[in-house]
């Protein structure tokens, strides 16, 4: 194994992590956006209010984005025991 290789391989388990990790943390900025813009409107300040409806809707991204995360994991987890005898030599 190369340095170069090993790099990329790293490169790509990043790559694939951050893009699974996408839906629910796009989510949960545009819900704890609007919370913040609603909280500052009304001058509400509990902590509660933003902490609640982020985990609900972070649940329901999950929910929604199951199966495309799932399609990615398994594709990627195949391509990967795939070429291993090539990773190996």
């Amino acid at each position: 194994m190369t340095p170069e290789f090993v790099v990329g391989f790293a490169r790509q388990a990043i790559e694939m992590a951050l893009l699974i990790s996408l839906p629910m943390l796009g989510v949960g900025l545009l819900v704890g956006l609007t919370v913040s813009i609603l909280q500052a409107a009304t001058q509400i300040q509990e902590m509660t209010l933003t902490f609640i409806p982020k985990i609900l809707s972070i649940f329901v991204a999950l929910l929604v984005s199951f199966p495309w995360i799932m399609d990615k994991m398994i594709t990627y987890t195949r391509d990967l025991f795939m070429n291993l005898p090539n990773y190996v030599r």
